[in-house]
């Protein structure tokens, strides 16, 4: 078997989807997520998939790599890539086209990389194994890669683990064993969720420029219609397996047709209520802390204060200190100098010297819930240990509990107590993570980049839900987040973090109110717009004052 390889002209189709149709799997019974769909891709081209969660985006990318997931099957239609017709081609064929010519970016690096091998070995494999290249010239590539992908010190990181790297970190890290073999089609599934919008500029323009340079086409998978504008040549909108609408990306930004696309364009109006502070000491004080890993400090002497009913904003580049602020506050990480303090109370830097009621206070809700929960779980026992073991709630009473927390969070408890974390959405599934968080009956949670993985409706049910229960249990929050879209509906106080230094702090209206900190203005000019000319004009005005983002040295 041969494919035809990047010389082909920059016209040509390189992938072609007729009548696909994708059947999933629940309680015995097959139904239809992919109704018949149609696709056709041209080599130098981006198409860009939106659509909330459910809509079926990351079935069809997995599709145009002739994979459906476990629970799925491709039960009609084709799938030509490069003259391949996947659905007929054997397991093998597949195999052989699978990273040396169709590769895949998925969305949880967390759960794409093994945690027993070093960064730079998981890169190399795929072009060592494919007979590309031999693993002297995979190394030097992969660090030819991540310093295209302004991964810091380039030629060192890979010799980490993926636990001794951010998450933005690891995501370019995918994206670099993704271009490893130089592919033919690059299927990204949300790519950039996890970066800071600094870093997110320079990987877009880098994305765009792989496609460009070696002739590939794209698929772009994403719930950000600022981002798809700047990477895809077309859009195509999906709503429950069906296409909605299709047109090139200038039109489908300024005249979208369907009163559903219209619908994705108006999301996140949301504003959180506002609340004043309910007593004079801080429910929780981090006081001059410096934290580090080993001998290296990743934070340096800072300072911030959460009250009850107030959420405080933490907001910075990949590497900038955020989630190690919060493993300090929760005793995950001991900090070299300074304290913790819960309501004036020194907490004791190790989480194993705490008692159960100082865990029980703060709780966390992570980024990815597809990581964050045990998928051989049952919803009823995800829920429940925490109520085991923080109440010691057992029998009727516990099942009572685990019913209310379900209500609580808008899910109705009889269809979903007895599911398994991998029959709901993404955005059901953070709902659960949410519920675990509050059976605890904490005082103070950290919320940790929580809306960055789903789709923008979504998302705004879910920042409304996290308000509306704070403003009945009158619990403080730290709001980790990159998106500064979340920042302006959520946050009461703002805290602006780089390479490990608070930089700027304060209520949220003077943040975002001139004259701001460099690095401030830094964060906000980032922010992507939905104009498809938006990043050319960043980069060449960047360009031109030979500003660079900081990402580089997260």
């Amino acid at each position: 078997m041969t494919t035809k390889g990047k010389g082909d002209s920059k016209d040509s189709v390189l992938l072609e989807i007729r009548g696909l149709r994708i059947e999933g799997q629940a309680e015995d019974e097959w139904h239809e997520i992919v109704k018949g769909l149609d696709l056709t891709l041209k080599r130098g081209e981006v198409l860009g998939l939106i659509g909330e969660s459910g809509a079926g985006k990351s079935t069809v990318g997995l599709a145009a790599m002739g994979f459906a997931r476990p629970g799925c099957r491709i039960s009609g239609g084709s799938i030509v890539f490069d003259g391949i017709d996947l659905t007929s081609a054997s397991e093998e064929q597949k195999r052989k086209l699978r990273g040396v010519h169709i590769a895949y970016v998925a969305q949880s690096a967390a759960a794409a990389f093994n945690p027993a091998h070093k960064l730079i070995d998981q890169c190399s494999e795929g072009p060592v194994q494919h007979g590309v290249k031999n693993k002297r010239e995979a190394d030097a590539d992969a660090k030819d890669l991540y310093g295209r992908l302004l991964l810091p010190d380039p030629q060192n990181i890979g010799y980490r683990y993926p636990h001794q790297v951010s998450g933005g970190q690891l995501q370019r890290a995918m994206t670099a064993m993704a271009l490893a073999c130089r592919p033919d089609l690059l299927v990204f599934d949300e790519p950039t969720t996890a970066l800071d919008v600094t870093t997110q500029i320079e990987v877009l323009a880098t994305i765009r420029d792989i496609v460009e340079q070696f002739n590939a086409a794209a698929i772009y998978i994403t719930h950000d219609l600022a981002v798809v504008a700047q990477m895809a040549d077309r859009i195509m909108v999906l709503r429950y397996g069906d296409l909605i609408e299709e047109a090139d990306t200038r039109t489908m930004m300024s005249d979208p047709q369907e009163s559903y696309t219209k619908t994705l364009w108006a999301v996140r109006s949301f504003r959180k209520t506002e609340t004043k502070r309910s007593d004079d000491i801080p429910l929780i004080k981090v006081d001059h802390v410096t934290a580090g890993y080993g001998p290296v400090d990743v934070l340096h002497d800072i300072n911030l204060e959460v009250y009850s009913g107030r959420t405080v904003a933490i907001v910075g580049e990949s590497g900038s200190g955020k989630s190690t602020a919060a493993r300090v506050i929760t005793g995950l990480l001991p900090p070299r100098e300074g304290q913790v303090l819960f309501r004036g109370k020194r907490l004791s830097r190790d989480y194993r010297k705490r008692s159960k009621e100082e865990l029980r206070h703060a709780q966390m809700i992570y980024q990815m819930p597809d990581t964050a929960v045990n998928p051989r779980q049952r919803i009823r026992s995800i829920i429940g240990r925490p109520l085991q073991f923080y109440l010691g709630l057992q029998g009727a009473e516990l099942d009572r509990r685990i019913r209310e927390l379900l209500e609580m969070i808008e899910m109705e408890p009889s269809q979903f107590i007895e599911r398994y974390p991998g029959e709901l959405s993404g955005g059901q599934k953070q709902r659960i993570c949410i519920a675990r968080a509050l059976a605890a009956e904490p005082e103070f949670i950290i919320c940790d980049e929580v809306t960055s993985a789903l789709d923008q409706i979504v998302a705004e049910g879910i920042l409304k839900l996290l308000d509306r229960l704070q403003q009945e249990l009158n619990l403080g929050y730290m709001f980790i987040t990159h998106d500064l879209a979340t920042v302006r509906a959520i946050a009461d106080e703002v805290v602006v973090m780089l390479q490990g230094r608070i930089v700027e702090q304060g209520p949220k209206e003077e943040i975002f109110t001139p004259p701001h900190h460099e690095y401030t203005e830094l964060l906000l000019s980032s922010v992507p717009e939905m104009d498809p000319d938006w990043l050319d004009g960043v980069l060449k005005q960047r360009k031109d004052r030979g500003v660079m983002a900081s990402a580089s040295t997260s």
